[in-house]
Parts: C-alpha cells; structure tokens; sequence
C-alpha cells in the first residue's frame, strides 16, 4: 500500500525540461604568452579569435559570429560568446593556435557554459591588487 493508501494524496512533482538547445554558448579563455612581449589590446585579441577560425575553418569559420563581451588585458583573459552550433568550431580553433605575432601562444578554454551567469563568479580566478 502506497502512501494515498493511507489517505494521504500523492505529491505531485513538476519536471521541467529545458526544450531544445541554448541560443548562444560562453567560454572563459586565457591567452597564454610568453613573458616579455606585447600584450594584445582588446581589438587585436578579437582579431586573434578570428584568425583562430579563419586558419582552421577557412573564410565560413572567419565569419562564426564571436563576441568578446570582457577582456582584461592584465590577465589576458576573456568571456567569448559564440552561436551554440559554432561551439565546436570556436573551441577546436582556439585550442590549436600556436603563435601571436610570431611568438608560441596558446589558448585555454578554463569554462563553458550555456549560462553567462555560471561564469560570472569562479573565486578561484579572482585576482586581488
């Protein structure tokens, strides 16, 4: 016998799905440089993003729409948002560039996410001056 059994009416539970898939995705990316050289401004790391594409993606790759909505030129950090279906083009391009500006660089994608706020708030990258 089940709890309606016993006169008590049965919980009803709501599931909610998400339908389909997020419009946009977002990534965390740091730039990793070697010391001693020029740091790209906000405008030539746009410009890096896109050559990211171009190099592996050809000139469809170059025109994915990519947003660099925050860039800290300290840390050499941003907050990308791309279209949910270029997601993979975006980070396979970001993973295999090699160079900025003839010296090794290297792409890392520290977090994803279909939410702009899940990555509005990592303590661990908090930089204190």
């Amino acid at each position: 016998r089940g709890p309606a059994g016993r006169g008590m009416a049965a919980a009803a539970f709501e599931r909610r799905v998400l339908r389909g898939t997020a419009e946009h995705h977002y990534l965390r990316v740091r730039l990793e440089l070697p010391d001693g050289g020029a740091r790209p401004n906000a405008a030539q790391f746009k410009q890096l993003v896109v050559t990211a594409l171009r190099e592996l993606h050809g000139e469809v790759g170059a025109a994915l729409p990519v947003d660099v909505l925050t860039y800290e030129e300290k840390t050499l950090s941003a907050i990308l948002r791309v279209i949910s279906s270029g997601l993979v083009k975006l980070w396979s391009a970001l993973t295999l560039l090699g160079f900025y500006q003839n010296r090794r660089c290297a792409f890392r994608v520290l977090q994803t996410s279909p939410f702009l706020l899940a990555l509005s708030g990592n303590s661990r990258e908090l930089v204190l001056d």
